[in-house]
């Protein structure tokens, strides 16, 4: 695979129509804000979920795209494969004074059986390579800082959240149905934003990189996934969501040739009618200004 050799900056535009983008469980499933703003907020965990299900269907049976954190798993029994994999038993006493070296008084691998454990673990799953991961928690595969993070996004306008009561009209038990007397309809509720447009930020570190082996194919397939992430992850709680812009600075260097925060400054998004609610896209102004830029740097819209 071709080995990453650049840095890369990028910025999510993505909106959300009469749906939560990301509830918190915390506040009844609301949708994120920040207090003091008014500004909708979107968790990175929450924009990194989606990456890893368009991986998960996409990608499915191919060597070294499977998944490490998907729903329902057992983390340390993903961990224990990495030295069944490589025939590495802990359980075996060690043959050597150099071999118990390798291990602590729990028989939990170190040094070099942890290096190989890391390496087959960035080998065999997209988001370890990508994001990183603690896998320290059990056998022991060490830890994994991932060339890629991202920021929580955040709504470019502060949104409204809005409360919808909700009829179902059926009941789960015949329990239930005798305390309703025979009318089987309850009530619940629904959180909405009306509308929101949301931006965040992203890193792509050639030099951590090098460590997780994750290459130029894996970053392509990355942003192919922030493309159509929302087209396969439907759900009716999230409303229509969209991605609307995947805009990426990619610099002549690994060091890079200009700092993030300056290159995020030249996009902007503001409402045409500032007065106005928004309600969809349409009703904001994308710009990203181009004038002047340092030396090195390239500016892609993958989605234009």
């Amino acid at each position: 695979m071709s080995e990453l050799k650049s840095r890369h900056d990028f910025v999510l535009l993505f909106d959300v129509q009469d749906g939560n983008p990301n509830g918190d469980p915390d506040a009844g499933n609301l949708p994120r804000i920040d207090p003091e703003t008014g500004h909708g907020l979107v968790t990175d965990v929450s924009l990194k979920r989606k990456v890893r299900n368009f991986i998960s269907l996409t990608q499915e049976g191919k060597p070294g795209f499977d998944i490490f954190v998907k729903e329902k798993a057992v983390l340390n029994a993903t961990i224990d494969r990495a030295y069944e994999a490589l025939k590495i038993d802990l359980n075996e006493k060690p043959k050597s004074a150099e071999d118990g070296k390798k291990r602590n008084d729990k028989g939990v691998a170190q040094g070099s059986e942890v290096d190989r454990g890391r390496k087959w673990m960035c080998e065999t799953f997209f988001d370890v390579r990508t994001f990183g991961a603690v896998m320290s928690t059990g056998a022991n595969a060490g830890q994994v800082r991932g060339p890629v993070q991202l920021t929580f996004a955040r709504s470019v306008t502060p949104i409204v959240s809005l409360e919808h009561s909700i009829t179902r009209m059926a009941v789960a038990t015949e329990a239930e149905a005798e305390k309703q007397g025979g009318d089987n309809r309850t009530m619940g509720r629904k959180n909405t934003v009306p509308y929101g447009l949301y931006m965040a930020h992203g890193f792509v570190s050639p030099y951590l990189a090098k460590q997780t082996s994750f290459s130029q194919a894996d970053l392509e397939l990355l942003f192919k996934a922030f493309l159509h992430m929302f087209e396969l992850d439907r759900s009716a709680a999230r409303g229509l969501m969209s991605m609307r812009k995947v805009i990426v600075f990619k610099h002549g260097s690994e060091l890079g040739n200009a700092p993030a925060h300056a290159l995020f400054d030249r996009v902007s998004a503001t409402p045409k009618q500032p007065g106005k609610p928004a309600r969809s896209f349409a009703d904001f102004t994308v710009t990203v200004d181009t004038a002047g830029l340092p030396q090195g740097i390239e500016v892609m819209d993958l989605s234009a």
